[in-house]
C-alpha cells in the first residue's frame, strides 16, 4: 500500500546452463526481491533427516513410560544428527527479518542461501549478444528474461499504454486553456528501499518528485551497521540526516579497530620479519560506531513522506519498460496501475534482476563469503574495541575444495552510549569471511559456518563452546559476488544502477552503506543535473557510473588475499604479505592507513607503501608476482598509472575547467565534462579528506 504526505544435446546443455546461472547470479540477497525460486531440499527443513515418530511408537505394544522414553531418545538422536549451525539457528528468534543480504537469519533462509551458492558454483558462463537482431536463440542459449525492455513489442501493454497516454496529454497540454502541463507520475522511481530511501531523500531535497518502491516492508534490520562518524556526517551535510538522527541511531561507540595478521593466535611484538608470527595495529575512529538501521531508516522515511514523497511497501516489481522519448514505467503486475517516471534508479542490491539481466551469462570474478553471529556471553572486560580485519591462522587447506584464508571481524554491541560504559556489555558481533572464486568445487556455506563455530573459541578465548557459552541472538551469512567491470554502466536509457547494484563498493568490502555515504553527494547531484538538463540517455548516465581506477586497482588486493583452485601456495603467504604492508602503512601515519581501511585507495599512500615494501622484504616480490600472475599484475599497474593520471587531472585540469564548464551553453557537453571531473576526483581518492586536513 502506498504511503504519501517498491547438435541438440549441446543446445539443451547450454539452455540449462543459462537457466542455472540466471537463478544463481543474484546470490544470497535475491530472495528479498521475490525473484529467486524457493526450491525444496530433500528431507525438507530438517537438513535431510526425516524421523517418523509415529511408526516407532506403533512398532510394538509397550508401557506408556517406555513410549515416552523412546520418544525422548528419538528427539535426542534427531538433535544430535543436526549440525551445530542448525541447532543454534532453530533456537534463535525469527523476529525482525528483513530483505537484503544479511537481513534474514532463519534456518530456512540459510538453506535458501546455500542453494543459491550451490547453483552459482555449478553454473557455467556463456556468451549471449543482445545486440544481434532477429536471432533470439544463439548457439542454444535463449535470451534472458526481459525484466527490462525498451522494445514496444514486449513488456506489459498497460505500461506502454500509460506512457503513450501521458505523452499525448503532455504534448497537447501546452495549448490547453488551463495552461497546466500534464506530467509523468514522478521524476524518479527508486526501486529498493533499504538504501534507496537515502537516495530518494537526497533527490527530494533537490526538488524532485520521488517514489520508493519496496518489495517488502521498508524497515532496517536489527543487526547494527558499523561506520565512522566522518562518513555519517557526509549525509548530515547533504541534509539527508540530522545530528539528532545520529544521536538516536548510534547505539554503540568505541575508540577504534584493530587490524592484525598472524599465523597463530599469540601476542606479538615488532614486525613479521622479527617475530615470524605476525603484526597488529590499532586505528582510531574507523567503523567505531554501531548504528541502528531500523532507527535511521524510520526517521529518513518519515521525513521523506512528510515532505511529499511516496513509499510503496510490499510492492514487488514485475518489470520495467523504457521509452527514450516518453519515460519509464514500473510494472507492478496485472492488478496494479503502473508507475511512470522520467528516471528509474535500481537500488535493489547485488541481487537486482536488472543487473542480472545485464550480466546475463557472466559468472562473478570474485566472491566474498561471510558467516558470523551476534551473541552475548563474551568477557565484558575484553569487549572494548573492534577488529576491522584480523587473521590468527595460516591458510586452511580444504583439499579438492581449494585453499582459503579466513579473516575475522568483530564489533562490540551496546557500549559507549546511553550510559553504558565500555566493559559493561558481553554482546558482540563476530564475522568470519574469505575471498574466493565461484568454482564448482568450492566449500559450501555450511562448511564455512561449521568452521566458524569451531574456530570462534580460538579467536575469542573467553568462550570454549559457542553452543553452551553464548546467547546467540542472530546468525549471519551471505555471499557477495563482485565483478571487475564495476561500476556497472547503464544498459538502457532512463535507468541507472546505484549502490550495491552498480558494484560501486570495494571488492574487499561487504558493506554498502559506507560506500553510499561517500558517493551519495556526487550521485544525487549528478542525477539531479541529468533530470534538469534532460541528459537521460544511457551514454550520459554512463558518465555517472564511470571508470574509477582506484576501485579497479582494489581487485589486485582481493586476488592477493585469495588462492586460485589448484594453486600451490605457502600457507603463510597472505599473513606475511598483509602483516608487512600494514606495518609499513601504520608507520607512514593516519593519512595512509585510515583511507585504506575506509576503502579509499590514493596514489600517495599506495606509492609510499609499495616502495617501502620492496625495500623491507625484497625477496618476497617474486612470490607475490607468482601468486597473482603476470597478466593480473600488468593490468593492475595500468590502473595504478590511471590513478596517477586522474590525480594530476584533478589537481591541475579541474581548477581550470571548473569555471569554463559553468559558462558552457550546451547542456549535454556541460553535464559530461562535470561528470568527468568528478570521476577524476573520486577515481583518484581525492575526495577523501585526510586526517591531517581535518579541521
Amino acid at each position: 500500500m502506498p504511503l504519501t504526505a517498491g547438435d541438440t544435446s549441446a543446445k539443451k546443455k547450454k539452455t540449462t546452463a543459462a537457466a542455472v546461472l540466471l537463478l544463481a547470479a543474484g546470490g544470497a540477497a535475491v530472495d528479498a526481491f521475490g525473484v529467486a525460486p524457493r526450491l525444496p531440499l530433500a528431507g525438507g527443513g530438517g537438513g535431510g533427516f526425516a524421523i517418523s515418530r509415529t511408526s516407532s511408537v506403533a512398532a510394538a505394544p509397550t508401557a506408556d513410560g517406555d513410549v515416552a522414553a523412546r520418544d525422548d531418545e528419538l528427539i535426542e538422536d534427531e538433535e544430535s544428527a543436526k549440525s551445530m549451525t542448525q541447532r543454534i539457528m532453530e533456537k534463535t528468534s525469527s523476529e525482525g527479518q528483513t530483505g537484503g543480504a544479511g537481513g534474514a537469519s532463519t534456518w530456512d533462509a540459510f538453506l535458501r542461501a546455500e542453494q543459491n551458492w550451490d547453483r552459482l558454483k555449478s553454473s557455467e558462463p556463456f556468451h549471449y549478444d543482445a545486440k544481434i537482431v532477429g536471432k533470439r536463440i544463439q548457439d542454444g542459449v535463449p535470451p534472458p528474461p526481459a525484466f527490462v525492455t525498451d522494445d514496444g513489442g514486449s513488456g506489459n501493454p498497460r505500461c506502454w499504454s500509460k506512457l503513450r497516454e501521458q505523452g499525448e496529454l503532455s504534448s497537447s497540454s501546452s495549448s490547453s486553456s488551463s495552461g497546466r502541463k500534464e506530467e509523468l507520475d514522478y521524476d524518479v522511481a527508486v526501486c529498493g528501499g533499504t538504501l534507496g530511501i537515502f537516495v530518494a531523500s537526497a533527490l527530494q531535497l533537490e526538488g524532485h518528485r520521488v517514489v520508493v518502491v519496496e518489495a517488502g516492508k521498508l524497515r532496517g534490520r536489527e543487526q547494527e551497521w558499523n561506520i565512522a562518524m566522518d562518513e555519517l556526517l557526509e549525509l548530515v551535510e547533504l541534509g539527508v540526516l540530522t545530528t539528532e538522527d545520529i544521536d538516536e541511531a548510534v547505539k554503540t561507540e568505541f575508540p577504534g579497530c584493530r587490524a592484525g595478521f598472524k599465523n597463530k593466535e599469540a601476542p606479538t611484538e615488532g614486525s613479521y620479519s622479527e617475530n615470524g608470527i605476525g603484526y597488529e595495529c590499532f586505528t582510531p575512529d574507523v567503523l567505531n560506531l554501531g548504528i541502528s538501521p531500523a532507527v535511521l531508516i524510520e526517521n529518513v522515511a518519515r521525513r521523506f513522506v512528510e515532505n511529499g514523497g511516496t513509499v510503496m511497501e510490499q510492492t514487488p516489481l514485475k518489470g520495467v519498460v523504457v521509452s527514450e522519448s516518453l519515460g519509464a514505467a514500473i510494472d507492478l503486475g496485472t492488478d496494479s496501475d503502473p508507475i511512470t517516471s522520467r528516471l528509474v534508479l535500481d537500488c535493489m542490491g547485488n541481487g537486482s534482476p536488472v543487473s542480472r539481466q545485464q550480466r546475463y551469462g557472466m559468472k562473478p570474478d570474485g566472491v566474498c563469503c561471510v558467516v558470523g553471529s551476534c551473541a552475548g556471553g563474551y568477557a565484558k572486560e575484553d569487549n572494548l574495541m573492534g577488529d576491522i580485519i584480523y587473521t590468527n591462522s595460516e591458510m586452511q587447506d580444504k583439499g579438492d575444495r581449494g585453499m582459503l584464508q579466513y579473516y575475522w571481524e568483530a564489533f562490540p554491541v551496546g557500549i559507549g552510549r546511553n550510559g553504558v560504559e565500555p566493559g559493561a556489555s558481553d554482546v558482540k558481533t563476530t564475522y568470519m569471511f574469505t575471498y574466493l572464486d565461484a568454482d564448482k568445487d568450492r566449500p559450501s556455506l555450511t562448511t564455512l559456518m561449521e568452521d566458524y563455530w569451531t574456530q570462534l573459541p580460538i579467536y575469542q578465548p573467553s568462550i570454549s563452546d559457542p553452543e553452551e557459552d553464548l546467547d546467540v541472538k542472530r546468525v549471519l551469512f551471505a555471499f557477495f559476488p563482485t565483478y571487475q567491470d564495476s561500476p556497472l554502466r547503464p544498459g538502457w536509457s532512463r535507468l541507472l544502477a546505484v549502490g550495491d547494484a552498480s558494484g560501486i563498493q570495494s571488492p574487499l568490502s561487504f558493506g554498502g552503506f559506507g560506500a553510499l555515504c561517500r558517493h551519495l553527494p556526487r550521485i544525487s547531484g549528478a542525477v539531479s543535473e541529468a533530470l534538469d538538463s534532460g541528459c537521460l540517455h544511457r551514454d550520459d548516465l554512463s558518465e555517472i557510473n564511470a571508470y574509477t581506477p582506484n576501485l579497479s586497482a582494489a581487485w589486485m588486493f582481493q586476488k592477493a588475499m585469495s588462492v586460485r583452485m589448484g594453486q600451490n601456495v605457502d600457507p603463510k603467504f597472505v599473513n606475511r604479505l598483509l602483516a608487512t604492508n600494514f606495518d609499513l602503512m601504520n608507520g607512514m601515519g593516519m593519512d595512509t592507513i585510515k583511507p585504506f581501511l575506509q576503502d579509499v585507495i590514493r596514489l600517495d599512500g599506495l606509492a609510499g607503501s609499495l616502495s617501502r615494501a620492496f625495500v623491507a622484504d625484497p625477496t618476497f616480490m617474486p612470490q607475490i608476482i607468482s601468486h597473482v600472475g603476470v597478466p593480473t599484475l600488468v593490468e593492475w599497474m595500468g590502473h595504478v598509472g590511471m590513478i596517477a593520471w586522474y590525480t594530476l587531472l584533478h589537481n591541475v585540469a579541474s581548477p581550470l575547467l571548473g569555471s569554463y564548464a559553468e559558462g558552457m551553453k550546451d547542456e549535454r557537453s556541460k553535464f559530461q565534462l562535470r561528470r568527468r571531473m568528478e570521476a577524476w576526483k573520486f577515481g583518484s581518492g581525492s575526495d577523501y579528506v585526510l586526517p591531517s586536513q581535518e579541521k
